[in-house]
């Protein structure tokens, strides 16, 4: 992939046993996002570039798109509810991309997104309903823990549409890696998904500071983690808020929906040969010194 996408480190998470951390948060655009947007804008073609690209995002997703649609010379239209985080907001203006606000919720973008792209000849790249955003954001993801700890036993990582545990599942399917995926319990589409049987296409959950979780699955992240038997844990809000401001202590800057799966290892405590996925860091300010002040 491009040269955009960095290898993270990977550090232990101090006074947690057995736990460490892969620092997602340090890529280029402060997000594992870029990885899917790398491989999937890479592999259009000259005509498809001329088209330009549509994307909805509740931010990191259209950070990642507008930092390789840059590198690569293709116009980009990112839809946003607007509840997507200023810091992300001005992020993907920096990288020459235009935004549009849609709604109040990722749904809402997501539905005027896919309207502007049949309506304008537009590729639309998904945030987690595509096999190379998949590739890209968990296989090759799940692949570098491994070569960077051979004897991971358990990865956790944080689910909203399902893009980014659906690739891990299909790149560990085969190994003796358990894969946990962990959403907030206000907004959990997968969870509901598995425990119904059936993928919540359309789904509009509560408010949660997690807006990088928020949102329904395809029934393509919904079959692979139903197949492979993937487990969905949730964590509540204040959970969530206590997660952010423990790892600010740590010296960790979390966004609230890469503090999911960490509110989920703070309160089990040790959990021997684990990796977390700290999936970014993109938090604006005010909302992370109004966390670490509670």
């Amino acid at each position: 992939m491009t040269s955009l996408v960095r290898r993270t480190p990977l550090v232990p998470l101090p006074g947690v046993p057995g736990v460490s951390l892969k620092l997602e948060s340090l890529q280029r655009t402060g997000s594992f996002k870029i990885r899917g947007a790398a491989l999937k804008l890479e592999a259009l073609d000259a005509g498809e570039r001329t088209r330009g690209i549509v994307a909805a995002s509740a931010g990191n997703h259209g950070l990642g798109v507008a930092a390789v649609a840059q590198a690569l010379g293709i116009r980009a239209e990112i839809f946003v509810p607007a509840t997507a985080p200023e810091v992300k907001r001005r992020g993907i203006a920096a990288f020459g991309a235009e935004i549009v606000l849609a709604g109040n919720d990722y749904q809402s973008a997501e539905d005027a997104a896919h309207d502007r792209a049949a309506q304008s000849g537009a590729i639309y790249v998904s945030a987690y309903d595509d096999p190379l955003i998949m590739r890209g954001n968990g296989g090759t993801l799940a692949e570098e823990i491994l070569a960077q700890a051979p004897g991971t036993k358990r990865i956790l990582c944080p689910v909203g549409g399902g893009g980014l545990i659906a690739g891990m599942a299909e790149a560990l399917d085969g190994r003796e890696v358990d894969l946990i995926g962990v959403q907030p319990e206000v907004n959990c589409a997968m969870h509901e998904s598995l425990k119904l049987g059936r993928a919540l296409t359309r789904y509009e959950g509560g408010a949660t500071l997690a807006e990088g979780c928020e949102g329904a699955v395809a029934e393509s992240t919904f079959a692979i983690c139903r197949d492979r038997g993937v487990a969905i844990r949730t964590v509540s809000e204040a959970a969530i808020r206590r997660a952010v401001a423990r790892a600010y202590r740590l010296g960790f800057v979390v966004e609230a929906s890469a503090a999911v799966p960490l509110a989920y290892v703070f309160d089990a405590g040790a959990l021997p040969d684990s990796v977390v996925v700290v999936s970014g860091g993109n938090i604006d300010a005010e909302l992370l010194d109004r966390l670490i002040s509670v």
